[in-house]
């Protein structure tokens, strides 16, 4: 079992997409084991993103990340990391395929609706970022689609 964390970015959340983005990947078989609504600081917004600090987008990534509220939210099944990645579809959503969040939602690299763990290691480190081991939930679902 994998875990991965995907925020729906103040944009989402402001054109009432959150339910619609959700039930994807409920859909898909991904079990939810973590879901808020939040608020990015600067401070957080840096962290989560520091690995974009030296590019030029950065400053605007941070402004636009802490504009507004966002819904955080842990995902777990086996390939949860590439199965979620190939979901949002490429960053630029000019190339994201029909189909994907951001091939059928977004318009801007910069603003495209979602972010999704890059790989499993950033996937810990963000999930801790965001979730408290507290708020992580352990349930079992009526039917498992990976079995």
């Amino acid at each position: 079992m994998e875990r991965t964390l995907v925020l729906l970015k103040p944009n989402a959340v402001q054109r009432e997409l959150v339910g619609e983005i959700v039930a994807r990947f409920e859909k898909r078989g991904l079990r939810i084991v973590a879901l808020k609504m939040t608020a990015m600081s600067r401070d957080m917004a840096e962290e989560h993103y520091r690995e974009h600090e030296e590019k030029p987008f950065f400053a605007d990534l941070v402004s636009f990340m802490t504009s507004g509220p966002l819904v955080a939210m842990v995902l777990e099944s086996p390939g949860a990391v590439q199965i979620v990645r190939r979901m949002v579809g490429a960053t630029d959503p000019a190339e994201a395929d029909p189909g994907t969040v951001r091939g059928d939602f977004a318009t801007t690299s910069g603003h495209n609706m979602i972010h999704a763990s890059a790989d499993g290691p950033a996937a810990e480190r963000e999930v801790a970022l965001f979730f408290r081991p507290s708020e992580l939930y352990d349930y079992s679902l009526a039917v498992r689609p990976w079995l």
